[in-house]
């Protein structure tokens, strides 16, 4: 194949493992990563386009657009700053990018999206998801995660000691309940990529238990 897929958030515990997969994957022969410093990968697919989010005016030509930006709350220092990184960057990428031509665009959510949700974080990401539905792309996948685990970077103490009681708990999560379960970055790394090589027109929603089975 000869696409192109543009990834943002890449130095993020999802987006790294996606960063490899599309690397790997034949389907693209291009793969532009939008990042805020050089992350030192070489690869002969592999574009780094330094980006400043706040003045980023111009898409990119890519077919697939995979989003992976994130932060919380109490690292982005507060909530304006959390909105800005987890709701207007990842619109404003995929404005740009359905002016720019592309056709998919595959976001990491979070379980409990909800605009009318009371929690702000869930707000934030519902809001999002609803914006995102209004553009018009061809095809839109959102993934909506558990807790996700797997080797980060730096340090969430809250979110370590909620993956070890959930996962002490996994056992429990049967049917319904399955979609609360900790899931691992790399199986959703790996749903997305595979939800991105179907090529199938519409909006769809993903819970972590469909994530999950779609990315093992």
């Amino acid at each position: 194949m000869n696409k192109t897929a543009l990834i943002a958030g890449a130095s993020g515990l999802t987006g790294g493992y996606l960063l490899n997969l599309l690397l790997e994957s034949p389907e693209y022969s291009t793969v532009i990563a939008f990042v805020r410093k050089s992350s030192g990968l070489t690869h002969p697919k592999l574009r780094e386009m330094l980006v400043d989010w706040e003045t980023l005016q111009e898409p990119v030509a890519a077919e697939d657009v995979f989003c992976c930006l994130g932060t919380t709350i109490k690292k982005a220092g507060s909530q304006e700053a959390f909105r800005r990184v987890d709701y207007d960057y990842p619109l404003q990428l995929a404005q740009l990018q359905y002016r720019g031509g592309s056709q998919q665009f595959l976001l990491v959510s979070a379980m409990g999206a909800d605009a009318k949700s009371s929690i702000f974080y869930s707000r934030v990401k519902g809001e999002l998801e609803n914006a995102l539905q209004s553009i018009g792309y061809k095809s839109l996948h959102i993934f909506r995660p558990s807790f996700i685990a797997g080797p980060r970077k730096e340090s969430r103490t809250g979110e370590k000691i909620g993956l070890a009681i959930f996962s002490i708990l996994s056992p429990l999560f049967i049917g319904p309940l399955k979609k609360y379960a900790p899931i691992q970055a790399e199986y959703i790394a790996r749903a997305m990529l595979r939800t991105a090589q179907k090529n199938e027109p519409g909006t769809k929603v993903y819970d972590s238990a469909v994530t999950d089975e779609l990315g093992k």
